[in-house]
């Protein structure tokens, strides 16, 4: 299985670089192959341009380096997104990601009958977006309202049309202990050593 993985975090000693380290060690271990689209060190610019957003209505990207991810994004089985929650929501480059990389065309359409939208990533199986924060989990549920989850899950793929979808959270991360940071790194590397498209579908979240 091919798995995309898009990473944005800009310092290499962090949490998020760890838990990326662990999930693509356990995907090499389980023989799948890992395509990393590292948005920091790509140096990927988030700014919608003038030129982006004609190509955009047009259906024709026009920057080299999105097009290359858009062409990457074709032969994915599984899409993975690894980024740090900053201000309740995702990093610049994250949102600029789905903004100009996510476009008509390639990875979705508009329904044929006017309403709605339809996939076009005709191999990919399923979304998994791995999330890291400082809130806890029930301040960031009860108060914010799981904003990731809303954005990411619910209004981006499940609204273009995509399937088994599965948001992973770790919170407060900077107050745990380092004993408990392991445990979660263990268990990540465990969860995608294991990793198929079978367990992603039966991950579908409620």
């Amino acid at each position: 299985m091919k798995v995309v993985i898009v990473f944005n975090h800009p310092y290499e000693g962090s949490f998020g670089n760890a838990i990326l380290n662990a999930v693509t060690k356990g995907l090499k271990g389980a023989n799948h192959e890992v395509d990393l689209m590292h948005l920091d060190n790509d140096g990927f610019n988030p700014v919608m341009s003038m030129a982006d957003l004609k190509a955009f209505v047009e259906h024709m990207p026009v920057d080299p380096q999105v097009i290359d991810y858009n062409e990457r994004l074709e032969k994915a089985d599984h899409l993975i997104f690894i980024f740090p929650i900053w201000w309740d929501l995702m990093p610049a480059m994250t949102k600029g990601f789905v903004d100009r990389v996510l476009t008509p065309g390639v990875v979705y359409d508009h329904h044929p009958r006017g309403f709605g939208l339809i996939p076009l990533l005709k191999n990919l199986k399923g979304v998994t977006v791995i999330t890291t924060m400082n809130k806890p989990k029930i301040m960031y549920s009860l108060i914010i309202g799981n904003l990731i989850k809303k954005a990411m899950i619910k209004s981006v793929f499940k609204t273009m049309g995509y399937k088994n979808l599965k948001w992973i959270s770790y919170n407060m991360v900077k107050a745990v202990s380092q004993e408990k940071r392991a445990k979660w790194l263990t268990d990540i590397e465990n969860r995608f050593s294991k990793f198929s498209l079978i367990t992603a579908k039966d991950s579908n979240p409620k």
